[in-house]
């Protein structure tokens, strides 16, 4: 392990990192570091929970101290440019804490959130800003910030991006920087099509992979149930009678699904909440926020809005609907097994979904393991409580298992604001079979979360 003292980073990022008691640099970390200090453009190849924000932030924070300046007015010296609101939220945090003995301004930008208020806010000119495209391009429009000044530019999580149909927002942001700068850009996966795309941001990086593509993660014990799709209420809530679930990540496939699956808990008396793109970003803070302090220890979340989650002590990933691309099964159970513990995924596959779950074996390498219905399931289905209320004015949709695209792209310039870019809660249905192997009932993965270790700097 590198310690970060031998990096040559600043005395007070040092101290920064002493007290949040990281002292050993993460793989990504210490190759990184010293070929962005040393002014290259990087490509990086990093799963979640590898440290990669700390990759990035740290280097940058380390040339600001170095060439210090005054802010131009509405200007930034640092982008970062993220998916999501949480994720932008999450590295904005990030930097200032970091930054937090040197003199320097943070802003995220995003959307769900009054625009005037952000435009104050970068009126006078900001060192670091870190933004969703569409809210970036709603500020450059409107004239609230230029990106002349931009001297490091970081495009974080490519491949999520690329979901989203950010391609056109992105080349319309990169028209507007320098030439002159320094360009990092980071993606979990790197298929021919990032590849491509990293090409038009970066010049002659240094490449740095953290995790061969698409890979799960060691210290994840994973396990898949077949279960009807109607019976999968039932099973999901026999499973968080275990005890071993210290607390867990839930993932559904549709915002409506999400939703739906809180209500069941809350009559089966099991606290939950929900985090999706129909939830204002006030009501997904809260949220979040609950589930990070332990207040709530379920949370239930679609890809997209659990993009942006970087929560400690995950002991369980669920996977109440499998997802229809292999990418997303390995961000998914990459939220737990972190900061040196063990961790536990277990999915459920209806009929439909066994085609993607040969895809996910097939891409990780990892046969899952087959647990079979408990023995009291039948009993569950029968006995399963009526979900409670829905709250006042909500309409209740079919849930879908066909029809609706996970990846769909926007056309032309549609992508302009995060609020209107596509969503990856939409269903798809393939058809498909794989042979189940029997073993023990659903307690099976009980007591497989061990705690060790005190994590890496994010």
């Amino acid at each position: 392990m590198t310690d970060f003292s031998t990096l040559g980073l600043a005395e007070p990022l040092l101290k920064a990192l002493a007290a949040k008691h990281y002292t050993a640099a993460t793989p990504i970390q210490s190759q990184a570091i010293p070929a962005l200090l040393a002014g290259r453009d990087l490509c990086g190849i990093a799963q979640t929970g590898t440290g990669k924000t700390a990759a990035f932030a740290l280097p940058a924070l380390d040339y600001l101290n170095r060439t210090p300046k005054p802010t131009q007015s509405g200007s930034c010296r640092v982008l970062v440019l993220s998916p999501t609101r949480e994720l932008a939220a999450q590295i904005a945090q990030s930097f200032r804490d970091y930054g937090r003995f040197l003199p320097f301004t943070v802003e995220a930008v995003f959307g769900g959130v009054p625009i005037n208020r952000q435009i104050s806010k970068l009126r006078s000119g900001v060192d670091i800003v870190v933004a969703t495209p569409g809210r970036l391009l709603d500020l450059i429009e409107q004239r609230a910030i230029s990106l002349r000044e931009v001297e490091i530019f970081v495009l974080d999580e490519a491949d999520q991006m690329m979901d989203l149909g950010f391609i056109v927002p992105l080349k319309r942001i990169t028209k507007l920087l320098p030439a002159k700068r320094q360009s990092l850009f980071f993606s979990a996966t790197m298929p021919k099509a990032i590849a491509d795309l990293s090409t038009q941001f970066i010049t002659d990086p240094v490449k740095v992979s953290v995790a061969p593509q698409s890979t799960t993660a060691e210290r994840v014990r994973q396990y898949a149930t077949y279960v009807n799709q109607k019976e999968k209420q039932a099973l999901l809530t026999l499973t968080l009678r275990d005890e071993a679930i210290e607390r867990s990540l839930i993932f559904t496939r549709t915002k409506h699904g999400a939703d739906r699956v809180v209500r069941h808990l809350a009559g089966a008396g099991i606290q939950a909440v929900a985090i999706h793109g129909n939830k204002s970003q006030s009501q997904r803070t809260t949220a979040l926020q609950a589930f990070r302090s332990g207040q709530v220890k379920l949370l239930v979340a679609t890809d997209i809005a659990a993009r942006g989650i970087d929560v400690s002590g995950i002991s369980h990933v669920i996977n109440f609907e499998i997802p229809n691309i292999a990418e997303q099964y390995v961000h998914r159970i990459g939220r737990t097994a972190r900061a040196g513990k063990e961790g536990v995924a277990i999915s459920f596959v209806a009929d439909d979904e066994r085609a993607y779950l040969k895809a996910i074996e097939k891409a990780t390498r990892v046969r899952l393991e087959m647990v079979p219905l408990p023995e009291n399931f039948s009993e569950a289905v029968r006995n399963l409580p009526a979900p409670a209320a829905a709250p006042a004015g909500h309409r209740e949709r079919p849930e879908h298992n066909r029809g609706e695209r996970q990846n769909r792209r926007p056309s032309g310039n549609g992508a302009r604001g995060e609020h209107r870019a596509p969503s990856a809660d939409g269903a798809e249905r393939a058809p498909g079979a794989h042979h189940a192997r029997r073993r023990g009932p659903v307690g099976a993965h009980r007591n497989a979360v061990r705690k060790t270790g005190s994590g890496p700097a994010r």
